[in-house]
């Protein structure tokens, strides 16, 4: 027992005499041994080798798929040979072609995840401005449109009123349309998903009033924006983020604010509609009339880079860059413009202090969604064989 040579060795000493590439100790694929010993197998009991002949024959009932099957792989090995049926059927002449081939192994796709998480921040419209992150599992190739739905859904709001941005640390980097592919949606930045202010009562004033000394000023020159009279009763729809610093230390502070505004207002009523905003952020009364601009007003996502409103312009909001990012707004949600608020250091730190960005609250689905997503997809043999028997349809050729 001791003297006798293990069974394994002899297996080595048999395999290497037939086979010059499993001679040594050289690790080897197990697959590629096991159907190198079938084929000897085959060979050695007079049956032919699978592998050396790979026949192909159509057939059209059912009793002649057995016989192919065992003349094939012989009587020998019954059992460890199948067969692979696929029917192709023409779409025009209705002719069906039944292809029969044997393998030994196959390789079957493993059914991959089609969802990814993604956060989004609902801006929603209440007693006051809340602020809740949600998680969603979104379609991988899906459309912004898909997207759009299941915030509305989450938010409990139609989804034309669904604006979707994406907002960096430094301020608003683009608006979201529905025909965009879905892969790329908050990939560049935090998305966002506001839902705009309802319309104003009758009996609201439409807009904010004046300071008592802005009738006796002097007429202003006229601007590009005096010319343009359609639309000058019309509301639109501001999205607002107040920033502070410049160059690599332009940072965002204070929650992304949305306003429907007149359009044919001034700086200053514009100037006081954004204050009134965020008065429950600033330290103390701040006297609006008068004090000439707080800040500067620079439209986002325009065709003009860098385009700012001027504090001397009467009806700031008709500016032409105005319309022009109205028009270029992308299809989904209503039509918007994007601002940012560019504030003065100094001025910054007296009214709002060391204000930073805004809490916003985690729901119970962001931290599902990333667990779910981070968890190893599991899948059965049988859905493997269902994904590689899934039935196709070949396009038609083109004439």
């Amino acid at each position: 027992r001791g003297s006798a040579p293990s069974l394994p060795h002899l297996l080595q000493n048999i395999v290497s005499k037939h086979s010059s590439q499993f001679r040594g100790n050289a690790q080897h694929d197990a697959l590629e041994f096991l159907l190198w010993l079938l084929d000897r197998m085959h060979q050695d009991l007079g049956a032919a080798s699978p592998s050396q002949q790979t026949p192909r024959w159509e057939e059209e009932e059912e009793e002649e798929v057995g016989a192919a099957h065992q003349s094939c792989f012989g009587v020998s090995l019954p059992c460890l040979g199948l067969g692979k049926g696929s029917s192709l059927t023409c779409p025009h002449c209705l002719k069906q072609s039944n292809t029969f081939d044997p393998f030994l192994c196959i390789s079957l796709p493993i059914p991959l995840r089609q969802t990814r998480a993604l956060n989004v921040t609902l801006v929603l419209q209440c007693e006051r401005w809340r602020f809740v992150r949600v998680g969603l599992a979104v379609p991988l190739l899906g459309r912004v449109a898909e997207l759009r739905e299941m915030v509305a859904r989450e938010g409990h709001i139609p989804p034309e009123q669904v604006i979707l941005a994406e907002v960096s640390p430094r301020g608003f980097l683009r608006s979201l349309g529905d025909t965009e592919e879905l892969g790329a949606a908050g990939e560049g930045a935090p998305l966002y998903a506001f839902q705009p202010p309802p319309t104003r009562r009758a009996g609201c004033p439409r807009s904010l009033p004046a300071s008592p000394g802005a009738a006796q000023r002097p007429a202003p020159t006229a601007r590009s924006s005096d010319c343009l009279h359609p639309g000058m009763g019309s509301r639109i729809l501001l999205l607002l983020c107040n920033t502070a610093g410049d160059g690599p230390h332009l940072a965002r502070f204070g929650p992304p604010l949305v306003l429907r505004e007149e359009r044919g207002i001034s700086w200053e009523q514009l100037q006081q509609s954004i204050l009134a905003q965020l008065r429950a952020l600033l330290r103390g009364e701040v006297r609006a009339q008068g004090t000439g601009a707080l800040f500067r007003i620079r439209l986002v996502g325009g065709s003009t880079p860098c385009a700012y409103l001027s504090p001397q312009d009467p009806r700031p909001l008709c500016h032409p860059a105005i319309d022009r990012a109205l028009q270029l707004s992308e299809a989904g949600g209503p039509p918007h413009v994007k601002l940012t608020v560019e504030w003065d250091t100094s001025t910054k730190e007296r009214l709002f202090g060391d204000i930073q960005q805004e809490v916003v609250q985690d729901a119970e689905s962001v931290r599902l969604q990333q667990q779910a997503h981070r968890q190893q997809q599991s899948c059965t043999l049988d859905e493997c064989f269902q994904l590689y028997t899934k039935e196709e349809q070949v396009l038609p050729a083109l004439s």
